[in-house]
């Protein structure tokens, strides 16, 4: 009798880092899927269709199937925050507000990127740890027709009640380098100084 090898949902993250070189990378970080789901959904579905790779890095992993519906790869966060040096980064990183305010080890790691220029950095359009407001302008996506039904069945699949598909995603993008994230989100008019 032979054995299947059964293989969790939530890869290895070393793994996962060093096998992906060649295409787009984005990273959220967020404390659980309904978060992501629900403010970032549809961009995220939208940059998965565009080759982009996706990695959604989870306080709490106990939900997935949404995410992998949105053709995210989920990660556990604590494998990424123990090691000091990270070998792969990401070109954007999307960080929920709620894990920026609860640990401190993504708050210095996200002030550390947005003071040192290291990487094109976004958040949802949510209330931010004192200090991080004057980095980011305000920003919007626009989820495709597509975006918008595929988000609409991870929300009945995660069981989101009071959550829906809107037209439109709320954002704050990293102002020091709006430009590289314009290809993603449409600033929103007068809330970047140096745009």
């Amino acid at each position: 009798m032979s054995t299947v090898e059964h293989r969790s949902p939530i890869r290895d993250w070393w793994s996962y880092s060093q096998g992906l070189r060649l295409r787009h990378r984005l990273a959220v970080l967020a404390p659980d899927a309904q978060d992501v789901v629900t403010h970032a959904g549809g961009w995220l579905f939208d940059r998965a269709q565009a080759g982009w790779e996706v990695a959604v890095v989870l306080a709490d992993v106990g939900d997935i199937a949404p995410l992998q519906l949105l053709g995210a790869t989920v990660l556990e966060l604590e494998g990424p925050l123990s090691v000091p040096v990270h070998h792969t980064w990401p070109e954007l990183l999307i960080v929920a507000p709620e894990l920026l305010t609860a640990d401190d080890r993504v708050r210095s790691g996200v002030q550390e990127c947005l003071e040192r220029d290291l990487l094109d950095i976004v958040v949802w359009d949510q209330e931010l740890p004192a200090g991080f407001d004057r980095w980011f302008a305000g920003a919007h996506c626009h989820p495709s027709a597509a975006a918008r039904a595929f988000k609409a069945c991870a929300l009945a699949l995660g069981g989101y009640s009071g959550a829906d598909a809107a037209t439109t995603e709320r954002f704050r993008a990293a102002s020091a380098r709006i430009d590289a994230v314009t290809d993603s989100f449409a600033l929103d008019p007068g809330t970047c100084e140096a745009c």
